[in-house]
């Protein structure tokens, strides 16, 4: 079972701002921490305004999983109104090579 990254850009709502995204997302925190596989998470902020939203999961299926309960079980969450959903990449990566 190969550890697997969830990696999403994106750039913000109009009128929104790195410190809205983040304090939206505490109810998906809580979700991701009480998923199965879940490891870590780190948001990132490039100087042009796009967001980096990495997860790090056990496997492939662990991540697969928690989208599509972020979709369903967290549609609702105010997180979804501070994302231009029109710039959205999402991705599940299989990592080759982990160094610590």
């Amino acid at each position: 079972m190969a550890e697997a990254l969830e990696v999403t850009t994106f750039r913000l709502a109009d009128g929104r701002t790195g410190a809205d995204f983040v304090a939206a997302n505490e109810d998906i925190n809580a979700y991701l921490k009480r998923q199965h596989g879940f490891r870590w998470r780190r948001i990132t902020e490039h100087e042009d305004g796009t967001i980096v939203d990495v997860v790090a999961w056990e496997s492939v299926s662990d991540a697969e999983a928690s989208a599509r309960g972020i979709m369903t079980e967290m549609g609702d969450s105010p997180v979804h109104g501070t994302i231009d959903q029109s710039t959205v990449d999402f991705r599940i990566l299989s990592v080759l090579q982990h160094t610590t």
